[in-house]
C-alpha cells in the first residue's frame, strides 16, 4: 500500500498541473479575446473602420463562435461599403443562432439601405417577434413604429 501511495500522489499531481494549465491558457485566451474585442470597438466608435476590421476579425481567429463580433464586423464592413460582406456575416449569425434578434435588425439596415422594403420588412417582424418572446416588449414596440412608418410611407400616408 505503501508503494502505491507516491504514484498516486505523483498522478493526482500530474493532473492538477494540466488542469491548471489549461484553465490558464482559456484564462489568457478569454483574456486576449475580450481586450481585442474592446479595442475593435473602441476604433469603431473612433471611426477607424480599417483598423476595427484588423480587430475583429482576429477576435473571430481566436473564437470562431463568438456572434457578437461577427455582428460588429459586419456593421463595420457595412460602413466601408462592404455591403455584400456584411449581408452575408448577418445572414450566417441567424444561421447559426436564429434567436439572435440583432442580427435580422442589422440585416434588415443593410436591406433597407439597399432599398430591398420587403426583405427588410420580414427581417424587422422577425427581430419583432424574437423581443416579444425573449421579454424585451420596448425594443418591439420601437421595431412596430418603425413598421408602422414604413407602411406609411410606401402607401403614401
Amino acid at each position: 500500500m505503501l508503494e502505491t501511495f507516491p504514484i498516486s500522489s505523483i498522478i493526482a499531481t500530474s493532473i492538477v498541473a494540466i488542469s491548471l494549465a489549461i484553465l490558464g491558457y482559456f484564462a489568457w485566451k478569454t483574456l486576449a479575446t475580450s481586450d481585442l474585442f474592446q479595442e475593435g470597438v473602441n476604433l469603431y466608435q473612433a471611426k477607424d473602420y480599417q483598423g476595427a476590421e484588423a480587430a475583429f476579425r482576429k477576435v473571430i481567429s481566436l473564437n470562431s463562435t463568438n456572434d457578437v463580433v461577427r455582428l460588429f464586423l459586419g456593421d463595420v464592413l457595412n460602413q466601408q461599403g462592404q455591403v455584400q460582406e456584411a449581408t452575408e456575416l448577418f445572414c450566417e449569425v441567424i444561421r447559426r443562432s436564429p434567436k439572435n434578434p440583432d442580427a435580422y435588425l442589422r440585416l434588415a439596415n443593410v436591406l433597407m439601405q439597399q432599398e430591398k422594403q420587403e426583405e427588410a420588412k420580414n427581417n424587422l417582424l422577425q427581430a419583432k417577434e424574437l423581443l416579444q418572446k425573449q421579454r424585451q416588449p420596448e425594443k418591439a414596440q420601437k421595431i412596430t413604429h418603425l413598421l408602422e412608418k414604413m407602411s406609411a410611407k410606401s402607401t403614401g400616408y
